[in-house]
């Protein structure tokens, strides 16, 4: 089956067109043809009979032939004894479709035939036996066969030709805007708005509204959440702000202690702020994904960090990316690395479909059956692989898998077979 919607529509046209012509000419025209062959030939043989059977009625050779002149012309065959020896079987192009038609009714009717040519497409040759030897009879091939037996198929191959393309650019022209649809919803998964404008067949435009309405929808309630977190930025960064600062101000013992929980909360806040913050600020933009890994790796070498940029392909060419957004999943790789390991090598590889990232460590190891729950928020994992190890609060790596489905892309966890720690590869669709 073809893949594509073009492929199984023209099939869908095709299949049944040829399926009909195929039982039609089968099943109808050839035997309707064959018999009407079989009734025009029987006719001729009567003839051929009548004619054969006053040439042995005659009392010479010279009289029969004489019988042959006259009633032959009459009958409109030609008619004359012949010395040539006939074909030793019967002869047929190999396209006349009612040949063995014509051989199986004459045979029937006129036993004494010796063979029947059918070469030329014009004229039938008999070679009939007789009491004054061999007769040869010619006449025309219109009567014993119905002229053009199969223009009714070639018609109505030619217009099904034709009315199946006519009916495909139609299909087609229905299949346009599902196919702009489908382009926006791609678009859409990608974090980029398209324009999209419903139109097509009522049923083709309901589905477009639908989405509209679904990708509205959706927008307002990113715009609503952003909202909200910016207010819950506010109102509670300000607080543990003056709590800090009054501990700051304190002297005794356990202070240091607050203070440590303060900063604790402080970036639990961020980690959740940037778990469940919308990217609108983050708008898609064109920028080399070689650029974005340079810089990424610099900031880390200049901030004391054993990262490395082992192997970079392709990335020169500009792509449609969140620069902010993958930056961040980026350093949260890193940094996720450098907690279980002591470096980190990265990697880049760029096709004409997909960029993808790879960070690996020389840490522990994530079990492939916990790899899932790794990228859940919230999530522990006991006991190498601690999500919650540190001052961490288990979002790293499903900040990164929200950052690459707004790609339209996905996180994969691996074992990295040169460090021998977690190989953690970050794909975005182009």
């Amino acid at each position: 089956m073809p893949r594509g919607l073009y492929g199984r529509a023209a099939l869908i046209l095709i299949l049944p067109v040829l399926t009909l012509q195929l039982l039609v000419s089968v099943a109808f025209i050839q035997r309707h043809f064959d018999g009407v062959t079989r009734a025009m030939t029987s006719a001729v043989a009567i003839d051929v009979r009548y004619l054969r059977d006053l040439a042995n009625a005659s009392g010479s050779h010279d009289q029969a032939r004489a019988v042959l002149d006259q009633t032959g012309a009459s009958l409109e065959i030609e008619a004359a004894f012949t010395q040539d020896a006939p074909p030793l079987e019967d002869e047929q192009l190999f396209t006349d479709l009612t040949g063995n038609v014509v051989f199986a009714s004459i045979r029937a009717s006129i036993p004494e035939v010796v063979a029947v040519s059918l070469l030329n497409r014009r004229r039938v040759e008999l070679w009939v036996e007789s009491d004054f030897g061999m007769m040869r009879l010619d006449f025309a091939r219109a009567r014993v066969s119905a002229s053009n037996p199969h223009q009714l198929l070639v018609i109505m191959m030619v217009m099904s030709v034709l009315m199946t393309t006519i009916a495909y650019f139609f299909l087609r022209n229905q299949l346009r805007p599902i196919k702009r649809m489908a382009s926006a919803a791609a678009a859409y998964g990608k974090g980029r708005i398209k324009p999209f404008t419903p139109s097509g067949a009522l049923e083709v435009r309901a589905a477009g509204m639908a989405f509209l309405d679904m990708r509205n929808r959706l927008e307002k309630q990113t715009q609503s959440r952003t909202m909200m977190l910016s207010g819950i930025s506010h109102d509670l960064r300000t607080p543990l702000t003056r709590l800090r600062l009054g501990l700051s101000m304190l002297d005794g013992e356990g202070v240091d202690d607050l203070l440590r929980d303060v900063d604790d909360m402080q970036r639990q806040l961020d980690a959740f702020l940037d778990f469940a913050r919308d990217e609108a600020g983050d708008s898609p933009e064109w920028c080399k994904p070689r650029a974005l890994i340079d810089a990424v790796v610099a900031d880390a070498v200049r901030s004391g960090q054993a990262v490395t940029l082992v192997d970079a392909v392709g990335g020169n060419d500009p792509t449609s990316l969140r620069p902010m957004a993958v930056r961040r999943a980026l350093e949260n790789l890193i940094g996720n690395a450098l907690r279980y390991g002591t470096k980190a090598e990265l990697r880049l590889y760029v096709t004409d479909r997909m960029v993808r990232f790879t960070v690996e460590d020389d840490g522990p190891s994530i079990p492939a059956e916990s790899r899932e729950a790794a990228m859940s928020p919230f999530v522990r994992l006991d006991p190498a692989r601690n999500q919650d190890k540190g001052s961490g609060v288990g979002l790293g790596l499903a900040i990164v898998a929200d950052i690459a489905r707004t790609h339209g892309g996905l996180l994969r966890l691996s074992d990295s077979e040169t460090l021998g720690g977690l190989k953690a590869e970050l794909v975005l669709a182009r």
